[in-house]
């Protein structure tokens, strides 16, 4: 796997973007992974599902198209009819529950897309003319369910496979969309129209699309030996402490953004200016100090800010910095009145 790199041109996008709904397939089969659970396979402590329901928290909706199980945060369930009809069918049942004119199409074996690279895909969207941005993996292939596309013309796309493919009229395709709102309601499945086994490039050739590299976000977990590179990945030195904050924080439902470099300065000075099991205890109660306050940023920077300050102090009294004269520690170093 090679180091994550922002694309150029299409990646560099404007601030704002438009609203979007996020649909994850998570219904396959497995077969390269010997049928195991692979949404719920763990990479860094999380289930590989967690790790994209996280990339996607700032979606308006999110649909997962899979059978219902616990996940870290909260999502609406649909199925496919029939159950296990392949991507392009899970992906027409999942649209049927989105409203917003973005959606953002994953699959749910995705460890390290994160929340950067989908707002790049769908501030990119709303920069461009092309009705989908899809990523490319390492290898330059197409990734259509890593792409941001504009939700009506994937919904004429999968009208007209369905027409080809399922026999359904142009009458019947304006009465199923006037139905859509009341289709696929919580666990419900969308209604069978002839999608099950096509393939996504049937789908996405109908697209007009801009593609984008980013060969990290676009890395995806098909066997044993792509879990274990994962996993071996975010163990690395450069990598492990950023994986496991975030891990922690899903963990703990926890949505703050703070600057760890500041507590990592916090529990460095408590430990070398106090003692080695001051660091923990000092950042726990820091945050919690924090929590106090209001826990923001802000009020986080400030708590480790005092707290590291007192560290310092605590310091310059065993060697007798900042003592006034005639202090105990002036007096242990020579530097008290009479000295001399």
């Amino acid at each position: 796997m090679t180091a994550y790199q922002p694309a150029p041109g299409v990646l560099d996008a404007c601030e704002t973007h438009d609203a979007y709904d996020a649909v994850v397939l998570a219904g396959g089969s497995a077969r390269r992974l010997d049928g195991a659970d692979k949404p719920g396979v763990r990479v860094g402590g999380r289930a590989l599902l967690d790790r994209v329901l996280t990339a996607c928290a700032g979606a308006a909706a999110t649909v997962v198209v899979a059978d219902p199980r616990p996940t870290a945060r909260p999502v609406r369930w649909v199925r496919e009819d029939p159950p296990g009809g392949g991507p392009v069918a899970a992906l027409d049942a999942g649209l049927r529950a989105t409203t917003a004119p973005v959606v953002l199409v994953l699959s749910a074996d995705l460890p390290f897309l994160d929340p950067a690279t989908v707002t790049r895909l769908t501030s990119a969207l709303s920069a461009s003319g092309a009705e989908g941005v899809l990523l490319r993996d390492a290898e330059g292939r197409d990734q259509p369910l890593v792409a941001a596309y504009r939700a009506e013309a994937l919904r004429r796309a999968l009208d007209q496979l369905a027409a080809e493919h399922g026999g359904t009229t142009e009458r019947a395709q304006q009465a199923e969309r006037a139905e859509r709102a009341q289709q696929a309601g919580p666990g419900g499945r969308g209604a069978q129209r002839g999608l099950a086994g096509l393939s996504l490039r049937r789908l996405t050739g109908e697209l007009r699309l801009t593609r984008a590299e980013a060969p990290l976000a676009s890395f995806d977990c098909d066997t044993w030996d792509d879990i274990a590179a994962a996993r071996a990945r975010i163990r690395e030195h450069e990598h492990v402490l950023d994986e496991w904050i975030t891990a922690v924080k899903d963990e703990l439902g926890i949505e703050l953004d703070v600057d760890t470099g500041v507590l990592l300065d916090l529990a460095r000075d408590a430990a070398h200016n106090v003692a080695r099991p001051a660091a923990p205890l000092t950042t726990f109660l820091a945050g919690y100090a924090a929590g106090r306050a209001g826990g923001g940023p802000e009020e986080v920077a400030e708590a480790a800010r005092k707290a590291a300050a007192l560290a310092l102090r605590w310091a310059e009294e065993e060697t007798g910095k900042g003592t006034a004269p005639g202090g105990p520690a002036g007096d242990r170093d020579g530097t008290g009145p009479d000295a001399g």
